[in-house]
């Protein structure tokens, strides 16, 4: 292992090449340019190829030809280049290709600016292109985990055969830091029987999603929706912050997650039983981590960089047993613990409380 100083987008692509990636289709667009830039130096030492496609429409689709092969495949963009390949992995999850993608999110809408925001949330987490189709979605809130969030990312894709989307945004992907530069264990063994390398002395492999019948739609539509319901069963996420005798809980993941993680400890300094739940995984939502609190806790606070996205979510989670809230800021500005924490005390009127 080896620990080093790096930049976050830096730091995805180093864990593509140790992951066993070696092609990547791309386009520039700030704040994720270095992810293409990094591997566009580093690729060939490794025997892989970038590509710089004429703009991320081409990109994504020739993510999808390459998938094709069982070949480990990465793209990498930011929000208004991610909007356009949602036909892309609409059509990459329905044939079941594993693939990575990565979005550093900008603030928008429109092209917005380079500074970081969380406004990709409903378009990473909903499904952003046509059909009822699912992204496997990690929120790395560090460098470490933007180095073994990108490794696992690859495995999960191969596993479930469906593209994976690493949510980071413009702080992550601009900002260095020391990661640890582990060496993967080797990876499991999956299914490629469905590869497209050559039918020579076997049966063709047609990978489409088209569907000539209503019948085979039908079928086709029911086989996707339980593989997502195993996925949402089986990979649900999240990390928790001084929750055991938590009274009131921030949620948030990403950025923000880090920053909440200063306002609980400065609430605890105070009195206040404050705790975090950040979820790792942005889809499948970590329901079952909310499970414990919605019958215990007083309140609930989500911190967002957006107009509030996430919240929906985890109102769903607590069945609207518990009062939640929404402290968010936009256009690229960070949120400041002492902000969170003045907030949640006004919200509940925790001041009061505390110089009693």
């Amino acid at each position: 292992m080896e620990k080093v100083l790096m930049k976050g987008n830096e730091i995805i692509g180093e864990a593509a090449i140790r992951s066993g990636c070696k092609l990547f289709f791309g386009y520039p667009i700030t704040p994720s340019t270095e992810v293409i830039e990094y591997l566009s130096a580093q690729f060939p030492k490794v025997g892989g190829t970038v590509v710089q496609a004429e703009d991320e429409i081409g990109a994504i689709n020739m993510c999808y030809g390459a998938a094709c092969t069982g070949n480990r495949v990465m793209t990498a963009s930011s929000s208004p280049g991610v909007s356009l390949k949602q036909e892309g992995l609409s059509y990459s999850a329905a044939v079941g290709l594993p693939m990575v993608v990565v979005n550093v999110n900008r603030c928008g809408p429109g092209l917005g600016g380079l500074g970081p925001a969380q406004s990709d949330y409903f378009q990473s987490t909903k499904g952003g292109g046509h059909g009822d189709y699912r992204l496997i979605v990690l929120a790395p809130s560090k460098a470490q985990e933007l180095y073994d969030y990108t490794m696992e990312a690859f495995d999960l894709a191969d596993k479930y055969r469906n593209p994976v989307l690493i949510l980071s945004d413009g702080f992550l992907g601009q900002t260095m830091e020391p990661v640890v530069l582990k060496e993967r264990p080797e990876a499991p063994a999956f299914d490629r029987s469905w590869v497209v390398d050559g039918a020579k002395g076997r049966e063709k492999r047609v990978l489409a999603s088209y569907s000539l019948t209503n019948e085979i739609g039908e079928a086709n539509n029911l086989k996707w929706e339980a593989k997502y319901k195993h996925i949402q069963e089986q990979e649900q996420r999240w990390e928790e912050f001084h929750t055991e005798d938590a009274e009131y809980l921030l949620v948030s993941y990403g950025t923000t997650g880090r920053i909440c993680k200063s306002t609980v400890l400065n609430a605890r300094a105070k009195g206040i039983k404050l705790g975090l739940i950040r979820p790792i995984t942005l889809w499948p939502y970590p329901e079952k981590a909310f499970i414990p609190y919605k019958e215990k806790v007083k309140g609930i606070v989500t911190v967002e960089l957006n107009t509030g996205q996430m919240i929906e979510d985890v109102k769903l989670a607590v069945e609207c047993k518990v009062p939640v809230h929404l402290y968010r800021r936009q256009g690229g500005m960070l949120p400041t613990e002492d902000e969170i924490l003045d907030f949640v005390e006004n919200k509940f009127n925790l001041s009061a409380v505390e110089e009693v």
